[in-house]
């Protein structure tokens, strides 16, 4: 008599969204778990996500309880519209994006694209940003029912739901596309040039904007409203005011646009999150060598830092260019710096400077810029290039160990870093000023930009300095450079906004001597700026770098990921 020895297969479960969301909040809790710190990180985000979604609720619902339908229709666009760039952009230049689930550790799991992709984005869906973003815009809800009745605000529920399906598939495709082109050294190029792309429709953006509101041509701006609506940053977040208006049959064509922009995002997606399981993108074939360039030492140092000593700082500032300038979610960083340093500076002072705007027959004149907003414009330049290492350590992760354990003074260590950084900061910063006084037509100025920036950046590598051993925090272990762990959003949002303050107001002297000083600061700004910055910047490491020496275990434990 035969005896089965196999038992009947079972039927296998499908695997579905809900299986992605159970695990990131498991993973969640895991990570919670013993941590004190990150559960009150998770907790303050909680708040300040309520705080913004109480501040946006009500500025939503305001016109709809004032019931002016045309306040309404341009509360929906244009706050839609930057509710939808916020989630483009804030996550490459500020926030990050929460990656707790991993998308390359699904690599060796039989599922499909298709089912990865909808599991992943059901995950999305489950956080603070999502939960404050819907919460803010049920206030076109209130505000369709309240110009249109019931069928208006069942329309706008659907259409808040739709639109928050649209933000975070937009955050995410950008963010996974982004990191997909920056792990390439080959195109990352490309992706600076599409980020200064993007920036740079927000100039003549905002001279539009500032010439509408100065003539207060409301009709102008309701017909720009009534564009934006048509478009998917405004389509889903106008429906219900239309259907208010009487214009239901607008509603399956907005809901159509909206729906055709989420899958051809979810599409965008599912292309760049396959390069991301499988690894690093290839930069092509290998370039060979003639021979050999010089000695094994020799071959360490980049070129760029040719000129340090052969000695433990060299070593150390040779590895930090190396990482500065392979490492993807470094590089990121380096690429916000250069948009974003060009971009502020020429918004604020040349686009405020000597234009003129026809605006309904009347032609609206700025005033000049002035050394005083030069030096501010250039300030916050440089405060933005030194926070870049308020979190240095949390690149490392648990490769800091070998640093530990060599012993490294703190003081060393915090000096190479800073000049490793320094490398490829500087020429952005020189870059910027010149700029800027190209485009100012004030060459004499070039002293005074570079001063504040030097003294900027160097007041703001101190603080960082102090910042990166006393707030670091891990970073996830991840292709993604614009990752973070579920509440290091928070934590990078308040640290850095930490460094930038304390930065701004130990650079306030800079401004003091260009109001007081007038010309002859011109003159002056550049060597007491370069001196001013260089010394803090030595005072920082030498003053951190103790702090360093004593909580180095601790500081390791802090930025080593937790699987």
């Amino acid at each position: 008599m035969a005896v089965a020895v196999t038992s009947p297969t079972e039927r296998v479960r499908p695997v579905s969204a809900r299986h992605f969301v159970r695990l990131k909040l498991r993973v969640m809790g895991n990570n919670f778990r013993g941590q004190g710190w990150r559960i009150a990180l998770f907790v303050g985000g909680v708040v300040a996500g309520l705080w913004f979604a109480a501040m946006g609720f009500f500025l939503l619902a305001a016109p709809g309880l004032a019931g002016e339908p045309r306040y309404a229709l341009m509360a929906a666009a244009f706050g839609g519209g930057l509710l939808v760039l916020g989630w483009l952009l804030l996550p490459l230049v500020f926030f990050g994006v929460d990656e707790t689930l991993d998308p390359a550790r699904f690599a060796l799991l039989p599922l499909t694209r298709r089912t990865l992709v909808t599991g992943l984005f059901a995950a999305a869906l489950v956080g603070v940003p999502a939960a404050a973003t819907l919460l803010a815009t049920t206030g076109l809800v209130l505000t369709s029912g309240a110009l249109g009745g019931w069928a208006a605000a069942l329309v706008a529920a659907v259409g808040v739901v739709a639109g928050l399906l649209l933000c975070v598939a937009a955050s995410r495709a950008v963010t996974s596309a982004f990191a997909t082109m920056l792990r390439s050294r080959r195109v990352r190029d490309l992706a600076a040039v599409l980020l200064a792309a993007l920036a740079a429709l927000l100039g003549p953006l905002q001279l539009v904007v500032m010439a509408a509101v100065q003539d207060a041509d409301w009709d102008r701006l309701t017909g720009v409203a009534r564009v934006i609506g048509w478009t998917p940053l405004g389509a889903p977040w106008t429906v219900g005011v239309d259907v208010a208006e009487g214009r239901a049959w607008t509603v399956p064509v907005k809901l159509l646009i909206t729906v055709a922009a989420i899958g051809a995002l979810l599409l965008w997606w599912s292309r760049s999150l396959e390069s991301a399981m499988v690894g690093a993108a290839s930069s092509g074939p290998a370039k060979t060598r003639s021979g050999p360039v010089g000695g094994a030492v020799a071959q360490l140092f980049p070129r760029a830092v040719g000129w340090v000593r052969r000695d433990r700082f060299g070593a150390l500032v040779a590895r930090e260019c190396r990482y500065w300038w392979r490492d993807a979610r470094r590089r990121a960083n380096l690429i916000t710096i250069a948009v974003v340093g060009i971009f502020v500076p020429v918004m604020v002072n040349v686009g405020g400077s000597s234009f003129t705007v026809e605006s309904g027959g009347t032609e609206l004149a700025a005033p000049n810029s002035s050394p005083v907003l030069v030096s501010l414009s250039m300030i916050f330049v440089g405060v933005l290039a030194s926070i870049t290492l308020a979190n240095q350590f949390g690149f490392d992760g648990s490769a800091y160990a070998a640093n530990v354990v060599a012993g490294l003074p703190g003081r060393l260590e915090l000096r190479a870093r800073m000049t490793a950084f320094s490398v490829y900061v500087l020429p952005l910063l020189a870059v910027v000023a010149v700029v800027l006084a190209v485009l100012l037509d004030r060459p004499a100025w070039l002293g005074l930009m570079a001063g504040s920036l030097l003294a900027a950046y160097g007041v703001g590598l101190a603080i960082s300095a102090f910042v990166s051993v006393l707030g670091a925090y891990s970073l996830p272990e991840t292709s993604n450079p614009f990752a973070v762990n579920s509440g290091a959003g928070l934590a990078k949002g308040l640290f850095t906004m930490v460094a930038m303050v304390g930065s701004a107001i130990a650079a306030v002297p800079m401004v003091l001597a260009a109001a007081l000083l007038g010309d002859v600061w011109l003159w002056l700004a550049a060597p007491l700026g370069l001196g001013y910055g260089l010394g803090a910047a030595l005072l920082g490491a030498y003053l951190a770098g103790d702090v360093l020496d004593n909580r180095a275990p601790e500081l390791l434990t802090t930025v080593t990921p937790r699987r």
